[in-house]
C-alpha cells in the first residue's frame, strides 16, 4: 500500500500490513492528535519522540518497530500531510479488520481511537 507523502501526489511512501500490525501493537496513534483535529509538523515531531522513547527502551529490540520508524514515520518524504494519510490508512485497515471479526469500529475525525 501507497500513501501520499504531499499534496501535489508526487512523493508516495510504501506501507505495509506489518507496519500497520506494529502501529496496532505499540498504539502509536493514541492520544497523538489534539482536540482541535489537525494533523500538523507538531504531530509528526510528537509521533516521533514517542517512537524514539520506545526504540531505547525493551520495544527497541522489536524490529518490526525499527523498520516502522526507517520505513515509515523518518521517512525523508513524511511531512504532516503523509502523516495524516497514514492514520486515514490505519482506520481503513482497522475498519477492514473488525469487519472481519464481525465488529464495527467508529472513527471521529481527528479523535479515531476512543
Amino acid at each position: 500500500m501507497k500513501i501520499q507523502a504531499n499534496s501535489s501526489g508526487t512523493r508516495s511512501i510504501e506501507v505495509t500490513e506489518t507496519h500497520l500490525q506494529t502501529i496496532e501493537k505499540y498504539q502509536l496513534f493514541r492520544d497523538l492528535i489534539d482536540s482541535n483535529g489537525y494533523v500538523d509538523e507538531p504531530v509528526l515531531d510528537k509521533l516521533r519522540l514517542n517512537s524514539r522513547s520506545l526504540l531505547e527502551g525493551d520495544a527497541g529490540k522489536d524490529k518490526d518497530l525499527l523498520d516502522l520508524c526507517l520505513d515509515v514515520i523518518y521517512h525523508p518524504n513524511m511531512k504532516a500531510y503523509g502523516l495524516q494519510q497514514l492514520v486515514l490508512l490505519y482506520i481503513n485497515w482497522k475498519n477492514q479488520t473488525n469487519d472481519d471479526l464481525g465488529m464495527t469500529a467508529r472513527a471521529v475525525q481527528g479523535t479515531p481511537f476512543n
